[in-house]
């Protein structure tokens, strides 16, 4: 059966990552790839920090315990085959395809083909395909855990997980210490998004403890206690990171910032199982697309940025965000609809599979697990 407050928890976790986006391009704090700030001190930056500890990990464990739905119905070689062509296909042979034009506006913003000189083309196409990379790092970490979890799988043969099923909410709290243990090892230097030791824990934990029906019971009772927790937290983070790095390892590997990156995950969770258990016309239409905008939606925000910079200097702050989050919205679902109906470009950027329509509409898997 469908965990419909699952669904309901990607799609509004897709939502928050590209607003998430949309700050980000004109923050204050991260200087990389950006437009750059309108003041020298912008207090809606302050999104960033409330959003940042948790949204990915979140993200994560959500994706261990679809994992494990998947894999009650499906074989192991199902599963790496349909997470090999919906993950590293458009990771990486779609970088190749597509992704070396959101590089270009990258390095645009980077101002990066100043310092280039006279590099040979074919090596600057596939500068430019990597530096596309961007919120694709998700993917491939997701790839990368899915087959180390068949590996596991192998080994464990379900004796640790039927023993998770007892899992006590103050031991589900507890878990904050291996996570910031974990926070703290299988970082990649300098691009400090592939931290596989915090990613690679909460994809476990969702795999092992949180996909049992019985601990989401046990854990949604908690709710109100958790999300005020959670919002404490928050307020504490905030006022301590005020305009310190917060997606820098100064930052990341603190004890503050994890306690709220797991309480955070797991009032959110809590949360949801007990009040995001619906679905209407709004809800459906969000989870069908919700993969595609995940996908797609960096492109259009970076093209309307940059054009805006370029020939609107001196648009007000206010009208930039919101140009910039209706490209991204409407634009990132707009290329989803047109490129998912594109044969072989489906496959390469969108990793679904065959041709296939219902009623007159492509019916096409839309999880982002």
């Amino acid at each position: 059966m469908r965990k419909i407050y699952l669904d309901n928890l990607k799609w509004i976790t897709v939502v928050l990552v590209v607003l998430y986006h949309v700050i980000y391009m004109y923050n204050g704090i991260e200087v990389y790839g950006i437009a750059g700030p309108f003041y020298p001190v912008q207090y809606q930056d302050l999104f960033q920090y409330i959003v940042y500890p948790w949204f990915m990990l979140l993200l994560f464990v959500v994706s261990g315990m679809s994992a494990r739905f998947y894999l009650n119905s499906h074989s192991h070689r199902e599963f790496i085959r349909t997470r090999t062509r919906r993950y590293l296909v458009p990771s990486t042979l779609g970088l190749l395809t597509f992704g070396w034009v959101l590089g270009y506006y990258n390095m645009q913003f980077s101002d990066a083909f100043s310092t280039m000189g006279n590099v040979p083309k074919p090596v600057m196409y596939l500068i430019m395909a990597v530096s596309g990379t961007g919120h694709l790092w998700y993917i491939q970490v997701l790839w990368i855990l899915s087959i180390v979890l068949v590996l596991f799988r192998i080994i464990e043969k379900e004796r640790i997980y039927e023993k998770c099923s007892k899992t006590p909410v103050w031991v589900m709290i507890a878990f904050v210490l291996p996570i910031w243990g974990a926070a703290q090892i299988l970082n990649t230097p300098i691009i400090s998004v592939y931290r596989f030791g915090i990613y690679g824990t909460g994809f476990m934990l969702g795999y092992l403890v949180f996909s049992h029906d019985e601990v989401m019971e046990r854990l949604s009772k908690w709710w109100l206690p958790l999300t005020i927790a959670g919002i404490l937290c928050c307020i504490g983070f905030c006022i301590v990171f005020w305009r310190k790095p917060y997606a820098e390892h100064v930052v990341l590997d603190t004890l503050l910032c994890n306690i709220y990156a797991w309480i955070g995950t797991i009032a959110i969770l809590a949360f949801m199982k007990k009040w995001g258990d619906f679905k209407n016309p709004f809800t459906v239409f969000m989870t069908r697309e919700s993969w595609g905008l995940y996908l797609f939606h960096y492109l259009p925000l970076a093209m309307c940025t940059y054009y805006l910079e370029k020939y609107f200097p001196g648009t007000p702050a206010i009208l930039c965000y919101v140009a910039v989050t209706i490209s991204a919205f409407g634009g990132g679902i707009l290329l989803y609809e047109i490129i998912s109906r594109i044969p072989v470009l489906r496959w390469l950027l969108c990793g679904i599979g065959g041709k296939k329509h219902v009623s007159g509409k492509l019916s096409r898997t839309q999880k982002v697990t």
